[in-house]
C-alpha cells in the first residue's frame, strides 16, 4: 500500500495513515505501508497495478493546492486502485475532490473510493478557533471504518470501476493569494531554523530573523504551527478578516463524506 500527500501542517497526513490502519484491520494478509510525503519535494514513482494507493491533499480555497498538483504529476500508475482523500478547513471542499480524482485518473489509478475529511483550518489560532484540534478521535476512527470498506471492495474480485465525486468541471478558478506571508516577532525568535525547514516551497531563508518571500509563500501556516516559540504570526488584516469570517460562518461542526462502491 502506498500512501501520497501534501500535508503542511500534517492533517492530511493524519487522515490517510488511520484510512490506511483501516485498510489493513480488515485484512488478513496486513499491507505493507509505504510513505511518499509530497510536502518537502517532488519525488518521482511508479505505483504497479496491486499496490492500493492512497492520495490525499488539504484543500485550498475549493481546489488542489497547485503546488501539490504539480508534484502529483510525477507520479505514475498502472491501472491501479486508488483513494482519493481531500481535508479540508470545515468550509467547504467544492471543487477539490474532483480535480484530485481527475489527477489521480488522468496519472494511470482508478479511483475507487474517495472521502472528504476536516482538519483544523491553517489559519486557527486561540483568537480565530477554526476546526480546531481536527482530524479528532472521532473523525480517525470514521477514517478506520472507511479503509475497512475499502478492503471489503478490494477483496470482491470484481472489476474495479471509477467512483463519482461532487464537484464541477471546469473547477473554479485558482484564488489569487495577495503577496502576504507569516511574520517573524524578533523578541520571541532564537534562529532555530525549524520554519526554513518545514516550508513547503522554500519561501524562507534565515537571515539573522527569518525572512519570507511572499510570492512563494502558500499560507500554509506550517511554519506558524511548527515554531517552538510562537515567533511566526499572521498579522496581515487580510488575513484577520478572513479568519473573522470563517469564525463567523463556518464553525458549525463538518462531518466527513464518503464515496465508495
Amino acid at each position: 500500500m502506498q500512501l501520497i500527500y501534501f500535508s503542511p501542517t500534517h492533517t492530511t497526513q493524519k487522515v490517510v495513515e488511520a484510512i490506511a490502519r483501516g485498510v489493513n484491520d480488515g485484512k488478513a494478509n496486513h499491507h505493507h505501508m509505504a510513505h511518499l510525503n509530497l510536502t518537502l519535494a517532488s519525488h518521482e514513482c511508479e505505483v504497479p497495478t496491486d499496490e492500493l494507493t492512497i492520495f490525499g491533499v488539504p484543500v485550498y480555497g475549493g481546489r488542489v493546492p497547485a503546488e501539490a498538483t504539480h508534484r502529483l504529476k510525477q507520479i505514475k500508475g498502472n491501472q491501479t486502485p486508488a483513494v482519493i482523500v481531500v481535508v479540508y478547513g470545515n468550509r467547504a471542499y467544492e471543487d477539490a475532490l474532483r480535480e484530485l480524482r481527475d489527477i489521480a485518473t488522468e496519472q494511470g489509478f482508478i479511483p475507487i473510493a474517495a472521502a472528504a475529511f476536516i482538519g483544523e483550518h491553517s489559519y486557527t489560532t486561540t483568537d480565530y478557533p477554526i476546526a480546531p484540534g481536527r482530524p479528532d478521535t472521532e473523525d480517525l476512527q470514521k477514517a478506520a471504518a472507511f479503509g475497512e470498506k475499502i478492503s471489503d471492495v478490494l477483496k470482491e474480485s470484481k472489476t474495479l470501476s471509477p467512483i463519482a465525486v461532487p464537484g464541477n468541471f471546469p473547477y473554479k478558478p485558482l484564488g489569487q493569494k495577495p503577496p502576504i506571508a507569516p511574520t517573524t516577532v524578533a523578541e520571541k525568535c532564537d534562529q532555530c531554523g525549524i520554519c526554513v525547514s518545514v516550508c513547503p516551497t522554500g519561501a524562507i531563508t534565515l537571515n539573522h530573523l527569518p525572512e519570507t518571500d511572499a510570492n512563494a509563500c502558500i499560507l500554509c501556516c506550517a511554519c506558524i504551527k511548527e515554531c517552538p516559540n510562537d515567533a511566526r504570526v499572521n498579522d496581515s488584516g487580510f488575513i484577520k478578516e478572513k479568519s473573522q469570517w470563517l469564525v463567523d460562518n463556518y464553525s458549525e461542526r463538518k462531518e466527513p463524506e464518503i464515496f465508495i462502491g
